[in-house]
């Protein structure tokens, strides 16, 4: 056939659908585990409720956006409190570190939710259309009326999964069964349809048909894990000294885990490592980009050891230095030994300094927020008698649940009472403002200095703006005074 009957050549190969046999083990059953958690976490907090008064919002963890507030239990961020957020956000990088660098990519392997869902529809699929070979004869069969039960069941399954997941997502965002009721009847503003529906489209893709080429082309984790791990940490890995060379082993023949040694390997080719992994690569070529570190190749290859009677860990959780200390008779470092090193130190203090810090700045904050400015356009006015009036604006947050009566006061710059210096508010005759709860005042404030007042004939005089509430606690600010010269 000439070049021009067979066309140009390809540069890329069609994708291999990739069907996972199925695996039981302590791994398997640890990701059984951790998948009932998270997505139990994840679909049952919206519906917790936590009481927090009149006028307020009972769910425990909600994100309102129409009140730019965050509501976590007992704890509410505000808009201005963003750095609660930011700080959880950095923990979260700094832990991810953390883990990866002693345990490689166990947030892959258990966490992700592309992780979590991928494997949700994976059991799905093989609860259908049955383990691993009778996935691939149906796969490579025409289409008959069985095929397309099976496909239309299975992706009928997936769909439901995935509107759940989309409508999970939503009601964080606004009182839950509220929103239930109005999607139900169709009188939820069409946002919500909209997340809804986009929320499925990419669970059903991504969790049904994309898989592991989410993580191997859109997720960065991949490319940027090296930079986190070293030779000491302990990942998914093949004792190639031991294994090999490969081949099939007679009832009886040594091979080198007995002794004297053998002149084979352990490892049989059996490729149950291969056919277990989710990602479809060979674990016994070392370590690999698409490698999650999931370890069910672990639990694959230990019931074979069992089978053929030899010890289990031929492929097991170890890191590079073990591997080399291995191949020479030593045994490897423990497991603290590699979980405590100068990396993972460093990383468990910043993460733990952060958490300190969040934990010390929410207790210590106040339960209102004051902000002033000074008017500028004029600076000062003179009054007639000779006195000098200046004039700011007053932003006080009230952060409690009940209305609060603030009283407000001023001092010098070291801290002394100022009685040549008469504080005013505009529209109340005492300087006590009433602030209703979980709202914001705006108040005009006249600081007006005495005709004989030093204050008067000073530039730039710094003072302290003093607020309290009914209970005793006081916040402060500082602000200046402008006088003559």
């Amino acid at each position: 056939m000439s070049s021009q009957e067979s066309g140009p050549p390809t540069l890329y190969a069609a994708r291999e659908p990739i069907f996972p046999r199925a695996v039981h083990g302590n791994f398997r059953r640890l990701k059984w585990a951790i998948m009932a958690a998270t997505l139990a976490i994840y679909y049952i907090t919206p519906w917790l409720r936590w009481n927090r008064g009149e006028g307020m919002p009972d769910q425990a963890v909600l994100v309102d956006l129409a009140n730019r507030r965050f509501f976590f239990f007992w704890i509410e961020i505000w808009p201005h409190e963003f750095y609660f957020v930011a700080g959880l956000l950095v923990m979260a990088g700094l832990g991810l570190f953390l883990f990866t660098s002693a345990l490689g990519r166990v947030w892959c392997g258990y966490t992700c939710p592309q992780t979590v869902w991928t494997d949700l529809f994976v059991h799905v699929e093989r609860w259908i259309e049955g383990d691993r070979n009778n996935q691939i004869r149906l796969w490579r069969s025409e289409w008959s009326a069985r095929k397309i039960r099976l496909r239309a069941t299975k992706w009928l399954i997936w769909l439901v999964i995935s509107v759940l997941t989309g409508g999970a997502w939503v009601f964080y965002f606004t009182d839950a069964p509220a929103l239930l009721r109005d999607l139900v009847t169709g009188q939820a503003h069409y946002v919500a349809y909209m997340t809804i529906a986009i929320m499925t489209a990419t669970t059903f893709l991504f969790g049904g048909f994309a898989r592991e080429q989410i993580c191997i082309y859109a997720c960065p984790w991949p490319r940027i894990q090296g930079a986190m791990m070293d030779e000491d940490t302990l990942t998914v890995a093949y004792r190639e000294w031991r294994g090999e060379p490969r081949g099939k082993i007679r009832k009886g023949e040594a091979t080198k885990s007995d002794v004297p040694p053998g002149d084979k390997g352990d490892c049989i080719d059996c490729f149950a490592c291969v056919n277990v992994c989710p990602m479809g690569i060979d674990i016994r070529d070392g370590q690999q980009l698409e490698c999650i570190t999931c370890a069910l190749c672990i639990d694959a290859c230990d019931e074979i050891m069992d089978r053929i009677g030899k010890p289990r860990g031929l492929i097991d959780y170890m890191a590079l230095k073990d591997e080399t200390a291995e191949r020479i008779g030593n045994e490897g470092n423990s497991l603290l030994r590699h979980v405590l090193r100068p990396r993972t130190l460093m990383y468990f203090t910043l993460w733990s300094a952060i958490g300190v810090a969040l934990i010390v700045a929410l207790l210590m904050r106040s339960p209102f927020d004051l902000n002033v400015s000074p008017i500028r356009n004029p600076l000062f006015v003179t009054l007639s008698d000779g006195a000098i009036r200046n004039t700011y604006e007053l932003r006080l947050r009230n952060k409690q649940h009940e209305a609060l009566a603030f009283s407000l006061d001023v001092a010098g710059p070291d801290g002394e009472r100022l009685p040549q210096l008469d504080l005013r508010v505009e529209g109340v005759e005492d300087p006590i403002v009433e602030v209703p709860a979980d709202e914001t005042a705006t108040l005009r404030v006249y600081l007006t200095a005495a005709p004989d007042s030093p204050l008067t004939e000073q530039s730039r005089t710094p003072l302290t703006l003093l607020v309290s509430d009914p209970a005793g606690q006081q916040a402060s600010i500082e602000t200046v005074f402008h006088g003559k010269n």
